[in-house]
This record gives structure tokens, C-alpha cells and sequence, in this order.
């Protein structure tokens, strides 16, 4: 390798982005394009870097494996950032494997950790945690300790275990300033600010109040029966029963837990589960149905009661009820909140993450973009789409990814 290559890398890894493209903007050698393409990818020309880096890729011959891997590792992490969920996984682990068996344990590590922070993005957290405890990030150099750390911080916040997210982001910023990198410094604050922003509205006792991630985490772990509306379960500490494919359920469940300690009228649970604004003898035999339904499958954690004018969940064990719902209540919020995340998202990457139909996203996309909640720029293949820079949507409790717990 070159004085010059040598030098361009040197600033890559110091976040001199200037100084790489001084040193080899001029030159078409495979070495030389691939600086250029991670550094422009740094820059944000993503189109432009992956062009750069499947050049430089053909350019190396078959007997420079290494090189062909570091290239496939950062077209890798260009599709994460650019959300290209549809990406092929074995590609990565491919490469992976060559830079591991040719000594080359940083790139290998980094190749693992894209890995990982895909499987975080799509919900799959055990496969992500797996993942990132496959190897020991003291060993890794500053920067991409800094990365690790803020995937386990990620992986923290969706297990809602907000002690280990802190000290995770504590060492990020240590290891991102121990590497001298302005912007993965600034990446690091940013990530953290998710621990002082409100991650659910508490409704108790009809009244409803702000909360932070950390006071989420205590009343899961209370005692108190609670009704989430974030993940559409019903539980209290380790027992936790789903209703998120039986959205009925889950309407009346959260429609008497917010009337809780009181009873619901039934022309108010009619009206808000079925949206029946006029109601009649069938509206109320699917009502009593319905409410069947629920007390067979809310037997472990509640009593649903019927009285004169209504119905009433009582907690069998718990002390009190509460409903943990979105600051704000928003039909679409599971696809605004992964669009607030800063990046720009395809439709496809949408509907992987979600597990939704990509029509469903599509017509999720149209209707946050009718209410000027979500834009996008391209057109086909490239279509992106992105949250308007405004006050933080909090994306804790709505990305993929379940409740700790048991599901029933």
C-alpha cells in the first residue's frame, strides 16, 4: 500500500473526510475508490458511494478476498443507513467470515456489528443480542466502540431497562471522544436524548399525565395491571397477554381501563369499539360476544364485569389499573415513529421492519404525508420517505420489537 492510500485511510479513521478525498479524488485504483466511496457514504452520497465501492469490489482481483470483503462490509452498512432492509444478510456474513479467517478482527467485528444492528432494527432482539455478546468490545479501537455501545444502549431502550441504556450511552461517549470524531460525538448526544424524552402518555384514575422512559420501566415492574397501548398487551410484571391481533379486544380492554375504577356505558364502549354512532339490539348481542371474548382471555390478570349501565375491569391481583398510551395519539404512529428515527426509509424497508404489507405501509405513507407528518424525495426504486425535522416524535415503545416478558 501507498504512502498516499496509507495516509487517506489514516484520516478516514480520524473522520478527516477532506483529507481523504485530497489525497486520492484524482485516482481510479481499486485501494483509492474504495476510501473515496466510504467517504463520500460518510458525506451522505450514498448512490454515489455504492457506485464506488462495487467498482472498487470488480477491481480487486479474486485472490485479494480481504479487500473484496472490506468492500462488501461497507456497501452493508451503506444499506442500513439508507434503509435498505432487503439487502442480502449473506452477503455480510460472508464477508465476515473471510476478513475473521484472514486476521483482519476489526473489519470482522464491524461486519458482526451491522449485523446486529439490523437485527435490532427489524425487532429480532435476541438474535441481536446473541449477536453483539459474540464478542468483547474492549478489544475493539474507539470508534467502533463507540458504534457497539450505542447498539447495546438501542437494544436496552427496547427492553425498556433504562440503567443499562445510560452506562451504555455513558462509555459511547467516552470511546467516541477517545477516538477524536466530532460527528460520531455529536451522533452519541443525540442517541441519548431518548432517555430525557417522554415515552408514553400515563392515563390513571382519568387523568392523564407525560412520562419518562425510566418511569415507564418502574411501573412495568410495579405490580399494577397495565394496559399498554403502545405494544397492545395487557400485563402486569412478568405475565403479559397479547392482543395486538385482536384489535376489538384490545379497543374495549383500553376503553375500560381509562373509564377504570368506574364502569363504562355500553353505548360509549360501542362507540368507541365499533364506531357505532347509532346502535342497536345487534350492535349490543356483539357487544356481549365481544366481551366474552375479552374475560376468556384477561382471566389470569382481570374480572370483566357486567353491571346496569355498562361493563368494568377489575384488577384480580394488582392494586391499581393504568393505560400506557402514545404522547399522542396518531393512527399511524408505528411508521412515523421508525421515520423519525433521522433516516430515509424505502416503503419495502417499512413494511420488514413493521411486519406489515406493503400495501398497508404504502397507504399509511399516503395518509401521514396528506397530514404533512411524512415527505418523500426519489422516485421508483429510490422513493425514500422522512419525518419532517420537528419536536421529537418518541420512538421508544412504538419500534419493532415485544415487551419483555411472557406472551400468552
Amino acid at each position: 500500500m501507498d504512502s498516499l492510500i496509507t495516509a487517506a485511510a489514516r484520516a478516514l479513521a480520524q473522520g478527516d473526510l477532506i483529507g481523504v478525498l485530497n489525497r486520492v479524488a484524482l485516482r481510479e485504483d481499486p485501494p483509492a475508490l474504495a476510501l473515496r466511496g466510504i467517504a463520500m457514504a460518510q458525506l451522505g452520497e450514498l448512490e454515489r458511494a455504492k457506485l464506488l465501492l462495487k467498482t472498487a469490489a470488480r477491481g480487486f482481483g479474486q485472490k485479494e478476498r480481504v479487500a473484496r470483503a472490506r468492500c462488501v462490509v461497507a456497501e452493508a452498512e451503506i444499506a442500513l443507513v439508507s434503509r435498505d432492509l432487503g439487502w442480502p444478510e449473506a452477503a455480510l456474513e460472508t464477508a465476515r467470515g473471510t476478513l475473521a479467517a484472514h486476521g483482519d478482527t476489526v473489519n470482522a467485528a464491524h461486519a458482526r456489528h451491522l449485523a446486529a444492528r439490523r437485527l435490532l432494527l427489524v425487532g429480532r432482539l435476541e438474535e441481536a443480542e446473541q449477536m453483539l455478546w459474540a464478542h468483547e468490545p474492549s478489544h475493539l479501537p474507539p470508534a467502533l466502540r463507540a458504534a457497539y455501545e450505542l447498539t447495546t444502549a438501542g437494544l436496552a431502550i427496547r427492553r425498556i431497562k433504562t440503567g443499562q441504556a445510560r452506562a451504555a450511552f455513558v462509555r459511547a461517549q467516552e470511546a467516541a471522544r477517545e477516538a477524536g470524531h466530532p460527528a460520531l460525538t455529536a451522533e452519541v448526544q443525540h442517541a441519548s436524548r431518548v432517555l430525557r424524552t417522554p415515552a408514553a402518555r400515563l392515563i390513571a384514575g382519568g387523568e392523564a399525565r407525560l412520562v419518562l422512559l425510566e418511569e415507564v420501566e418502574a411501573l412495568l415492574a410495579s405490580g399494577d395491571l397495565v394496559i399498554d397501548a403502545c405494544r397492545h398487551v395487557v400485563r402486569r410484571t412478568g405475565t403479559v397477554i397479547s392482543l395486538a391481533t385482536r384489535p376489538i379486544l384490545f379497543a374495549l380492554a383500553r376503553l375500560l381501563g381509562e373509564g377504570w375504577p368506574d364502569d363504562v356505558p355500553r353505548e360509549a364502549l360501542l362507540l368507541g369499539a365499533f364506531r357505532a354512532k347509532e346502535t342497536d339490539d345487534s350492535h349490543r348481542a356483539r357487544l356481549r360476544v365481544e366481551m366474552g371474548r375479552l374475560r376468556s382471555e384477561l382471566r389470569e390478570l382481570a374480572e370483566v364485569r357486567a353491571t346496569k349501565r355498562g361493563f368494568l375491569l377489575v384488577p384480580r391481583e394488582a392494586r391499581r389499573l393504568v393505560v400506557l398510551a402514545p404522547p399522542a395519539d396518531e393512527p399511524n404512529a408505528a411508521t412515523l415513529a421508525l421515520l423519525h428515527d433521522g433516516e430515509a426509509w424505502s416503503s419495502s424497508a417499512l413494511s420488514i421492519a413493521l411486519g406489515a404489507s406493503p400495501r398497508t405501509v404504502q397507504r399509511s405513507l399516503e395518509q401521514l404525508a396528506a397530514a404533512g407528518k411524512a415527505q418523500s424525495f426519489g422516485r421508483g426504486p429510490a422513493r425514500r420517505w422522512v419525518a419532517p425535522q420537528g419536536p421529537g416524535f418518541p420512538t421508544t415503545l412504538l419500534l419493532p420489537g415485544p415487551l419483555p416478558g411472557r406472551l400468552g
